[in-house]
């Protein structure tokens, strides 16, 4: 049967434009002194977010009896952080990463991160410096700053940060999430629905917009503010309905960090998914010394999409996934 799938998704002109921006962002981390490294796509562990999917796949030694289970990265977080404990400094990766989710306008299960920590850094100082990156590659103007809790207020009415499961719930059901909100107690779940839909498309349009101080409940890798314990040193960048990065003020404690894993796979396991495993050596290497840093990840094709003015992300993809 004959097919054009064998064509790419993306023209040989976006291609190469692709191509030229690669170029300017490796020059752009050159000048700075930042060096690039190259980590495992495949690990023995995985990231424990019960929001997050990985893929996995069994490796057969030849002089081993039992296959091990490996797992796709989804970010390279970890292993970058491995890097920096071992006193690499600055450093960044341009890579593939993986998630076992939706495929469509703004996603694709195998997608390139650009990746980037800053020892030295907090997480205002590295949001500065994302604003240079996107300033330059898209040719927009300076990102705006607002807290998570400001544009929640400003459109939905209620204080995430105050507000009960009650009152998000009674939110949620006003919104025509009814059915849902009865069946869900975890607040962070109904937060994140609300903030993506009706919060999401009012912010970032003119110019890109960080949101800044997202809920202690969902800090993931971030340190809380030492200011308010409400909330965690962490930022979303958006920008024409694209969430472009998240970034943290890194959490440094070893003790702590694992107990969020632990922590996200009892929530796994009331929910019904799989529970995973967490990385030991990550946390080893946190407990040896992971200096004082700020980390971002960013979606380069999203990046793409808004710097060649494309609409959907296959146009940026040399071969989408349906393609593949």
């Amino acid at each position: 049967m004959q097919t054009n799938n064998w064509r790419p998704s993306a023209s040989i002109k976006a291609l190469r434009q692709r191509a030229l921006v690669l170029q300017e962002i490796r020059q752009f981390f050159a000048v700075r002194d930042v060096l690039e490294v190259d980590t495992p796509a495949l690990s023995h562990a995985t990231v424990t977010d019960e929001h997050l999917h990985s893929f996995c796949t069994q490796f057969t030694h030849p002089f081993s009896p039992q296959a091990s289970t490996l797992y796709l990265q989804t970010s390279p977080e970890f292993a970058m952080k491995r890097l920096l404990c071992a006193g690499s400094g600055a450093i960044y990766q341009i890579c593939k990463s993986f998630r076992n989710e939706e495929a469509g306008r703004f996603h694709n299960p195998e997608f390139t991160m650009l990746e980037w920590y800053r020892p030295g850094f907090d997480h205002l100082q590295l949001m500065t410096e994302i604003d240079e990156l996107i300033q330059m590659v898209v040719g927009c103007d300076s990102a705006e700053r607002v807290t998570y809790q400001d544009v929640f207020k400003q459109y939905l009415g209620y204080c995430p940060l105050t507000a009960t499961l009650t009152d998000i719930k009674t939110l949620a059901s006003q919104y025509g999430y009814a059915e849902l909100a009865a069946n869900e107690n975890d607040k962070d779940t109904l937060l994140m629905l609300l903030f993506s839909q009706h919060v999401e498309p009012h912010i970032g349009q003119d110019r890109p917009c960080f949101v800044m101080d997202f809920p202690a409940s969902q800090a993931a890798l971030a340190r809380l503010s030492p200011t308010n314990s409400l909330v965690a040193e962490r930022f979303e960048l958006y920008f024409q309905g694209i969430e472009l990065a998240n970034g943290f003020h890194e959490l440094t404690d070893g003790p702590e960090q694992l107990r969020r894993f632990e922590q996200d796979n009892v929530k796994r396991q009331h929910i019904g998914l799989e529970i995973m495993p967490i990385d030991h050596n990550f946390i080893a290497a946190i407990d040896y010394g992971l200096p004082a840093c700020a980390g971002v990840a960013l979606g380069i094709d999203r990046l793409l999409m808004l710097a060649l003015n494309y609409s959907e992300i296959d146009k940026v993809i040399a071969f989408e996934n349906s393609r593949a």
